[in-house]
């Protein structure tokens, strides 16, 4: 009989997989059969239930970090007044009712609204905030048009004036306000405002360092921001250059300007009229982009004017240099 070389397979060969590990021991909680395991799924269904946690869950869905709201009976009536474009309303449930909040209902469900009863804690997580009265207004997002939206839009009114009167043609020139690092949302609000009392063609805000048009923006512009174009720009300088190879003229208000508003000599012209923050005036590269630099003159007891307060008087002064030159053709 002829033997095989070499050791012959022990029994450590034959079941060496039978010998290998199953690792660590399973916690009780984790075995289906014990009863730690059923005492752990009792409690997570208890957990699930606590009306606290659960409010949670429903205010994840509702409401994220970015959300713009308007909270407290006064400001979201407002904001329903002047026409806010909103997302829904959340009321607090069994809330005492008053002329303000049914008013709110009211033009809530006119505005087609979705309204949604929320508990106190719901309402604290939504507002982020104890201070809510009961009512908070989600509104949406503002939709921000362009540069070049807003040249059409001019070149447009432009070429529906071109068969009208000298006068007409001169009221008809586009103008622009530009805001170079103001930063508070309620300047940039009364700026639009002002905007559109004032016959202007839009607003042009860069979107670093700046105001963005928000709730409150919308409430201080009084519903103007509803019908006055707002473009968002990367670079305001390289703005600025583009406006001017479309044959617009800037001038800039700085309280040290070689001339007075209202009479640089570019009234008559496609204009954009840059506004500096009110701490630090116009950007340095801004400045040198602009074909004129303009003040108004101010006491000596004031050392600037407000962002918005200069708009206004700006605008009022290109708009009254253009009725004077029409009434002189």
């Amino acid at each position: 009989m002829a033997m095989k070389k070499g050791p012959t397979k022990g029994s450590g060969g034959k079941h060496r997989s039978k010998l290998r590990g199953k690792g660590p021991t399973p916690k009780a909680e984790d075995r289906v059969y014990h009863k730690a395991y059923k005492a752990k799924k009792t409690a997570e269904r208890r957990k699930a239930s606590d009306p606290r946690l659960a409010a949670r869950r429903r205010v994840a869905k509702f409401s994220s970090d970015s959300d713009d709201l308007v909270i407290g009976r006064n400001a979201v009536l407002e904001a329903l007044r002047v026409g806010v474009p909103s997302v829904q309303l959340y009321l607090a449930t069994r809330i005492e009712h008053d002329d303000r909040t049914r008013e709110i209902v009211k033009l809530a469900g006119g505005a087609g609204l979705h309204l949604l009863e929320a508990d106190r804690l719901e309402m604290d997580r939504i507002a982020r905030s104890g201070n809510h009265q009961g009512v908070v207004l989600k509104v949406q997002p503002y939709q921000y048009s362009s540069v070049q939206t807003l040249l059409e839009q001019s070149a447009k009114r432009a070429r529906a004036m071109e068969a009208a009167s000298p006068a007409a043609r001169i009221a008809a020139k586009p103008l622009f306000i530009a805001l170079d690092g103001v930063t508070d949302p309620q300047n940039l609000g009364a700026v639009i405002r002002s905007a559109a009392a004032f016959g202007a063609s839009g607003v042009i805000l860069p979107e670093r360092r700046s105001a963005s048009v928000t709730s409150t923006a919308w409430k201080v512009s009084a519903g103007a921001a509803a019908h006055m174009p707002v473009a968002r720009v990367v670079n305001l300088t390289k703005a600025l250059q583009g406006l001017k190879e479309n044959g617009y003229y800037v001038v800039g208000l700085d309280g040290g300007g070689d001339a007075m508003v209202g009479e640089t000599g570019f009234e008559k012209d496609a204009l954009v009229i840059v506004l500096g923050s009110e701490g630090s005036g116009l950007s340095r590269l801004v400045r040198e982009n602009c074909d004129a630099i303009a003040g108004i003159p101010i006491t000596n007891m004031v050392e600037s004017l407000n962002a918005s307060v200069a708009a206004g008087i700006s605008l009022y002064a290109v708009a009254n240099a253009r009725r004077k030159a029409a009434a002189e053709l």
